[in-house]
């Protein structure tokens, strides 16, 4: 058996919209290792509360669902992507919406919420490696991490892109709406006591506004690869 200290672990994390989870799929899948969206498990927490109907401001009643709730990740059909099991139920499409978006930064900011969700994490790091995406990776879940990158773009970049998104799914949104969510989440994220976003200080800092995906996932690949 591998220990898992011996697994090499690539970080990358960043604001919403900076294309970190495109991005780290594609790398994850380039170097044949696991990969992690712990952004995901957020979401699917916030989800299975509304479910329930919780009160998202009870940290206690947020702690206890995390800890009770059942998330299971499984390959979509041919090129369908992962799919995300919430205590059962396929709720991919309901956690990509700008609802479970909010949710999971709310709950992210309580302490006893991230406790709750920090051994399912270190779970995932198993051979051959491990791509895990989101805010915390590489400062507070994988700090021993060898491999770490921060991706960032300017806000009016990450809400075009956000937008492209919701609009092709035949959402209804508006450009400076979405902008406007993004920054208030970016100074939620930052601000928040426990885990704040902000780059671990060995990460490469990459700052993708206007550049291609192709481009992105080579320079998060030539880290490693160095």
């Amino acid at each position: 058996m591998t220990h898992a200290a011996v697994v090499p672990v690539l970080t990358i994390d960043g604001p919403s919209g900076s294309g970190k989870g495109t991005v780290s799929a594609l790398v994850a899948e380039r170097l044949g290792w696991r990969l992690l969206d712990s952004g995901a498990l957020y979401r699917a927490v916030g989800y299975a509360a509304g479910m329930a109907g919780l009160d998202l401001s009870d940290a206690d009643a947020m702690a206890r669902c995390a800890q009770g709730t059942k998330i299971q990740f499984r390959s979509g059909e041919a090129g369908g992507g992962t799919r995300v099991l919430v205590n059962g139920h396929d709720a991919t499409d309901e956690l990509r919406t700008e609802t479970a978006g909010a949710a999971a930064s709310a709950i992210a900011s309580m302490p006893s919420v991230r406790q709750a969700l920090v051994a399912l994490q270190l779970g995932f790091r198993r051979p051959p490696g491990l791509v895990a995406d989101g805010r915390d990776m590489g400062t507070v879940i994988f700090p021993d991490a060898a491999f770490k990158v921060f991706l960032t773009a300017s806000a009016a970049e990450r809400a075009k892109r956000r937008y492209k998104q919701l609009k092709e799914k035949g959402l209804s949104v508006t450009l400076a709406g979405l902008q406007r969510e993004i920054e208030a989440r970016d100074s939620r994220d930052a601000s928040r006591a426990v885990a704040p976003l902000r780059p671990a200080d060995d990460a490469v800092l990459v700052d993708t506004t206007g550049m291609p995906i192709d481009e992105v996932v080579a320079k998060v690949l030539a880290v490693v690869q160095s």
